[in-house]
């Protein structure tokens, strides 16, 4: 689609391009906000904040450690951890001295994790000593040589840090027994790097940055290589989308962004830490968004103007009673992604904060963002938006043809922000990447005549009942408006006479929900072969850490 119809719906102040090539590295990205925002404040966790300046200091410390290791260019480092100070500190200092970030979630299993450290190469691994006894377990069959241990209070001064550390070991039990001979802690790495000078590392566009790995539900988890100038465009794409909104923020004000999503996926990791930081943000740290209490009553101390989230989180922030403690009327961008957003969420969304949901769409292939609605929104449309400056989206058919306005297709997206393939396995990125530079996403959608984009699924999602394709968004969405319902979500389970037939499971948010309600507002919302077969009823869903409900663990069981 090369004439780019959806630029017509493109707000006004936002470009149809961006410039790749106007910083050569996310380093010098990165650097330029440490000096023009050194007194500003650049996170906040706990009720602890921390200066662009201290971020600068700290970061160049860690990275002068790391050099010390014998690290040389190019070798990869991984990042295990929530949402912490140490977090955003570690990273810097990994790009700063030359290295390759891979960021690893906090939740995996020991197989898990041998497999990405082993898949990645990692020579040392910065990691939150809660889940050191999953390392335990397998760092003997990596590549790691070198641990850094990080405890939750490290960066919040000596009283406070100690009684968090404190409280987390001993009260709460949340650091399990472990062994790690060798491993240096966090404050002590950074108090050695502190003594010594940075060798300065010539980075390129062309560098690799980052691999993010995907979830794995393809098969075997996959490293994502991206560069330093897919990094470098996607922020300048985000930043440009963003604009219309950010403007209205008064000069006065620091600009305030949640980070609840975890920082190690790339949704959270580009819109929440690095958008942040290239804006000179202050970004509110929420190391564990499941605990709504403590996320509310954290939010209720900030003036917030952005919140990217996944529907999950809007849902249950906004269904809480402790909502209105925090004060919204400052948000003018709420970010949806990850997952689709509901229309009955957004809706409610939007009632309770004035700020509609720009629903947007992305892969950890894409850095993340390749769509999103605009961020004047005022209302619910349905789809992920239009293409982002400079990005380019085909529909295909199975042939690899482009199908017509109308016509579902699977969507395929070009851009700078579009990774370089995965890592050491050219098999898989000539599966997803055509011979004119586009990825194939696995995803099935349908654009409209303004340049709307809208999902209808996933390829692997997708339901089928006697020869009949019924997507699991649709009836999650429809499903979702019935009063009484607080999640849904639905899977294909094997039928004798259908082939496959559509199992719905249900969290309540009316314990009186019967199924026969529920039958009766699918009868009357759904065509038949659309309408449940089995309807079970849960206490919850099974999700993934960012919130992505885990479709294939309700057909697993």
């Amino acid at each position: 689609m090369t004439d780019r119809i959806w630029l017509s719906s493109y707000p006004d102040g936002v470009p149809a391009d961006i410039d790749p090539g106007k910083y050569s590295s996310i380093v010098k990205m990165m650097e330029e906000s440490f000096k023009k925002y050194a007194d500003r404040t650049a996170y906040s966790f706990m009720g602890k904040t921390q200066s662009y300046k201290q971020v600068d200091s700290l970061s160049l410390a860690f990275g002068v450690y790391l050099q010390g290791l014998g690290l040389v260019k190019g070798d990869r480092v991984a990042v295990m951890m929530p949402n912490v100070l140490q977090y955003p500190v570690a990273v810097a200092g990994i790009f700063r001295a030359g290295y390759i970030l891979v960021n690893v979630n906090p939740l995996y299993t020991a197989r898990e994790l041998e497999h990405q450290l082993k898949d990645s190469g990692a020579k040392a691994i910065v990691i939150l000593e809660n889940f050191a006894s999953v390392l335990e377990k397998c760092v003997a069959a990596t590549p790691v040589k070198h641990v850094v241990l990080c405890a939750m209070g490290d960066q919040l001064g000596l009283l406070k840090g100690a009684l968090v550390n404190y409280v987390v070991r001993n009260k709460k039990k949340l650091v399990p027994a472990f062994s790690l001979p060798g491993a240096v802690r966090f404050n002590a790495a950074v108090a050695k790097g502190s003594a010594g000078t940075l060798k300065k590392i010539t980075l390129k566009p062309d560098d690799v940055a980052v691999l993010q790995y995907t979830g794995g539900t393809t098969g075997v988890s996959k490293g994502a290589v991206l560069l330093h100038r897919n990094l470098v465009a996607n922020l300048l794409q985000v930043e440009a989308w963003n604009e219309p909104a950010l403007k209205k923020i008064p000069a006065n004000e620091q600009l305030t962004s949640v980070c609840a999503l975890p920082l190690y996926h790339i949704f959270a990791f580009t819109v929440g830490m690095m958008l942040s930081m290239r804006l000179g943000g202050k970004l509110i740290l929420i190391p564990n968004p499941r605990d709504l209490v403590a996320t509310l009553a954290e939010l209720a101390k900030h003036k917030i103007h952005v919140f990217p989230a996944v529907n999950t989180l809007f849902n249950g922030l906004a269904n809480h009673p402790d909502f209105n403690k925090v004060d919204w009327r400052g948000l003018v961008v709420s970010a949806g992604g990850g997952t689709a957003v509901q229309s009955a969420v957004a809706k409610l969304w939007f009632e309770k904060t004035g700020c509609a949901i720009a629903e947007g769409y992305g892969l950890s292939e894409t850095s993340p963002v390749a769509t999103s609605n605009p961020v004047t929104v005022t209302e619910y449309s349905g789809t992920i938006g239009v293409p982002i400056s400079s990005t380019y989206l085909r529909l295909l058919d199975d042939d690899g043809k482009e199908v017509p306005i109308g016509q579902s297709g699977e969507i395929a997206i070009k851009g700078p922000q579009v990774m370089a393939g995965y890592w050491q396995r050219p098999d898989e990125t000539a599966n997803v990447m055509t011979a004119d530079g586009y990825f194939k996403s696995g995803d099935i959608g349908v654009m409209d005549e303004r340049g709307y984009f809208k999902i209808v699924d996933r390829k692997k999602d997708m339901i089928l009942v006697s020869g009949f394709n019924v997507f699991p968004t649709e009836l999650e969405d429809v499903v979702s408006q019935l009063k009484g319902v607080m999640e849904c979500a639905c899977v294909g389970v094997p039928d004798a006479k259908s082939g496959e037939a559509v199992k719905l499971v249900i969290v309540k948010k009316d314990p009186s929900l019967t199924e026969a309600q529920v039958r009766a507002y699918c009868k009357e919302n759904l065509t038949g072969y659309k309408q449940p077969k089995v309807i079970e009823f849960r206490a919850e869903l099974p999700k993934t850490p960012v919130g992505k409900i885990l479709r294939r663990e309700l057909r697993d069981k």
